[in-house]
C-alpha cells in the first residue's frame, strides 16, 4: 500500500474560483468593476470572467451544485488519479469527475475540515483548437 503522504502528481494551480451569488446583476457590476473586465460569458445561469490568467465564476443560487461559498479549482492533467490521490490521503468525493462540455472534465471533494474544493481536467488542444476556454452551461468551469 503507499503512503498517503506521499506527494502524488503536481497540479497546474488555481485557476478557476467558481462563486455563488444571490443577485446576478448586482455582481456582475461588482465583479466587472474589481476585474476591469466585461465578462467573456454572460448568460441568466451563469457570468465567467477572464482577467489575469484566471477564470472568475458568478453562479446564481449556487447552481446545480447547490455551492454556498466559493470554491477554488485546481487544473490537473489526470482528474481521476488526482480523486484517487487526495482520497487515499482523507478526502472525500462530494461530485465525481464528469464531462461539463467539450470534453472538460470537473470534480469536486472535501477535505477533512468540510472545505469543498474542485478540480478541473481540460481536453489536450487538438491541431484545430485554439487556447480559448468556453464556459459550459451547468455552471461549472
Amino acid at each position: 500500500m503507499s503512503d498517503p503522504s506521499a506527494p502524488g502528481t503536481a497540479t497546474q494551480g488555481i485557476r478557476t474560483v467558481l462563486h455563488p451569488v444571490s443577485d446576478l446583476a448586482a455582481a456582475k457590476r461588482v465583479y466587472t468593476a474589481l476585474l476591469g473586465v466585461q465578462p467573456q460569458h454572460d448568460a441568466p445561469y451563469y457570468v465567467g470572467f477572464e482577467a489575469a490568467g484566471q477564470h472568475i465564476g458568478l453562479v446564481p443560487g449556487g447552481g446545480p451544485q447547490g455551492m454556498t461559498s466559493p470554491v477554488a479549482y485546481w487544473h490537473v492533467a489526470d482528474i481521476e488519479a488526482k480523486l484517487a490521490e487526495v482520497t487515499a490521503a482523507g478526502a472525500t468525493v462530494r461530485e465525481p469527475a464528469n464531462d461539463v462540455g467539450g470534453g472538460r472534465l470537473v470534480a469536486s471533494f472535501t477535505d477533512p475540515d468540510g472545505n469543498v474544493l474542485g478540480l478541473v481536467q481540460d481536453p489536450a488542444p487538438g491541431p484545430d483548437q485554439g487556447q480559448g476556454q468556453e464556459h459550459r452551461r451547468d455552471g461549472e468551469h
